[in-house]
């Protein structure tokens, strides 16, 4: 590969003279990429239902339409930060757009949900490979203070494209199809790709020569087994061998991974970013509230379409409130970092979230719009800088030679905390509903056979009840008990949420603001 060169960072008068590497363009040019990236992380919760019909698929499949893009991005996010330090992050950009831009479509043209997760994992891989290479070009395009301003309004795009996915979502499955939601991504990929061919400017690390190809082995492997147990530990069991074989499989690679770092001569994570507490800190705080929000929100889609009976574009505007705090509450919060810290102003975020999540745990089967849209404005102001200022604490602490390195870990710590979420607190919601199904059964449930009630509480982890060809009376009798076991699983989810976001807010006390690189530092390009 060419050598790499090590210039001076462009002063803003020269950075924003012509388009060609322009701060703020730059933004709007990544931003697009990662828009995709989140919208579908988002969107698929109003498509479920959907899906589920069309396709056929339980609800072991939806969870793996969601699950299993959050594996691919958990599993490749830091080895792509590091293909993006060593080739460029422009380049590993742009070969992710196109390849997300290429899987999604070929999503929206699969007609069996088998080829629809091999398909959604791809998806995965390429949006791996977009993100970290996003946020790097980011640190490189503004260096110094700047770099609060930047990481406030990108929290807004990313924050208002994650709630938008909701409300774009119903509109076009509701009025097109659920093939639609992928198909946009076609038009919105070509355009990231046009403006990141002629905006974005080339940067690299020049000091890092080859691949650590067996760090990337270990890590991949490590990574797979923890969340690939947790997927699967509903259904196999916490107890069972498999599992547990999962788990000790994660902790003997991770075990050795890190031992591996240690020695290697470009090791593929330095071990010597994590010196800096605030930054383990940041990786901790990033998974932990990507657990609550990903966990907890996957199953507001099945209580408002499902148990509140809304259309899908219903259902969307219904998380409209949270659209809208986002856009406001994300340059606050990058604002706020600025002046007060990231300390107060995420221990703050949290508390809020906190309270935002247990307020949906109080939310009633007919909860009116005004009732359900409180709590998603209260969380809008709650995650943003949580978002914001995890993001900045992990980019910010590194020497800008490891930011490829640095996105990864940060976006990988978000994706393996929302796949996480997304198993574990469907398996809280699971063992609730079997739990109190047969008692709002009453002596009705003496009469199911184990495999029919098996069966009804797969439905109502839907929201639904099966009541084709059942009495009028006998119908409204599972209806009600369907519904009510389902409000009490996802109302346990939601607490667990509350729970693990005030932990979250006492672990943000200990964090530190980023030592974010001066005007003028050197950095690398091509």
């Amino acid at each position: 590969m060419a050598q790499a060169k090590t210039v001076t960072a462009p002063t803003p008068s020269d950075a924003e003279g012509g388009a060609n590497g322009s701060p703020w363009l730059t933004l709007l040019a990544v931003s697009l990429g990662v828009i995709m990236v989140m919208l579908d992380g988002t969107v698929v919760g109003i498509a479920n239902p959907v899906i589920g019909k069309e396709l056929n698929a339980s609800l072991s499949d939806l969870q793996w339409v969601t699950s299993g893009y959050l594996l691919a991005l958990a599993v490749f996010l830091i080895t792509a930060g590091k293909l993006g330090d060593l080739f460029g992050h422009k380049r590993i950009f742009l070969i992710g757009v196109a390849g997300f831009t290429v899987t999604s479509l070929a999503i929206g043209f699969t007609g069996s949900v088998t080829a629809l997760i091999f398909f959604r994992v791809l998806q995965g891989l390429f949006g791996a490979l977009l993100q970290p290479a996003a946020l790097a070009l980011l640190r490189n395009a503004f260096p110094g203070p700047r770099l609060n301003q930047a990481m406030g309004a990108w929290g807004a795009i990313i924050g208002l494209s994650s709630a938008a996915g909701p409300i774009v979502g119903g509109l076009l499955v509701q009025n097109v199809s659920w093939q639609s939601v992928f198909f946009i991504n076609g038009p919105v990929g070509v355009i990231a790709l046009i403006m990141g061919v002629l905006i974005i400017r080339e940067s690299r690390s020049q000091l890092l020569s080859k691949v650590d190809w067996l760090g990337v082995v270990l890590l991949s492997g490590a990574m797979f087994a923890l969340v690939w147990s947790i997927i699967k530990a509903p259904e196999w069991g916490w107890g069972d061998a498999k599992t547990v074989g999962f788990l000790i499989g994660f902790a003997v690679l991770t075990a050795v991974f890190i031992f591996w770092q240690t020695v290697a001569r470009q090791p593929l994570v330095p071990l010597a970013i994590f010196k800096n507490p605030s930054v383990s800190i940041g990786v901790g705080l990033m998974m932990m509230v990507a657990f609550a929000m990903f966990g907890a929100m996957f199953f507001l889609g099945f209580f408002f379409q499902g148990v509140h009976g809304l259309t899908p574009l219903e259902a969307g505007l219904r998380m409209l409130p949270m659209s809208a705090g986002m856009i406001i509450a994300s340059p606050l919060a990058g604002m706020a970092i600025g002046k007060l810290g990231p300390k107060i102003t995420m221990a703050s975020g949290l508390v809020i979230t906190a309270v935002a999540m247990f307020l949906m745990s109080r939310l009633g089967v007919d909860a009116s719009f005004v009732e359900s849209g409180i709590p998603f404005l209260v969380l809008a102001f709650g995650l943003s800088p949580v978002f914001v200022g995890a993001t900045e604490i992990i980019v910010g602490n590194v020497d800008p030679q490891y930011a490829g390195v640095a996105g990864g870990v940060q976006q990988s710590a978000m994706q393996v905390g929302g796949a996480l979420g997304t198993a574990i607190l469907g398996a809280v919601m699971a063992g609730e509903i079997a739990s109190k199904l047969p008692g709002y059964l009453g002596p009705a449930a003496q009469a199911i056979p184990p495999e029919q009630m098996r069966l009804l509480e797969q439905a109502a982890a839907f929201g639904t009840a099966p009541t084709q060809g059942l009495p009028a009376q006998v119908a409204q009798l599972v209806t009600n008990a369907v519904h009510s076991s389902f409000m009490d699983g996802m109302h346990l989810a939601f607490l667990v949420s509350t729970a693990v976001a005030i932990l979250t807010a006492v672990l943000a006390l200990f964090v530190k603001r980023g030592a974010t690189p001066t005007e003028g530092a050197p950095v690398h390009v091509g």
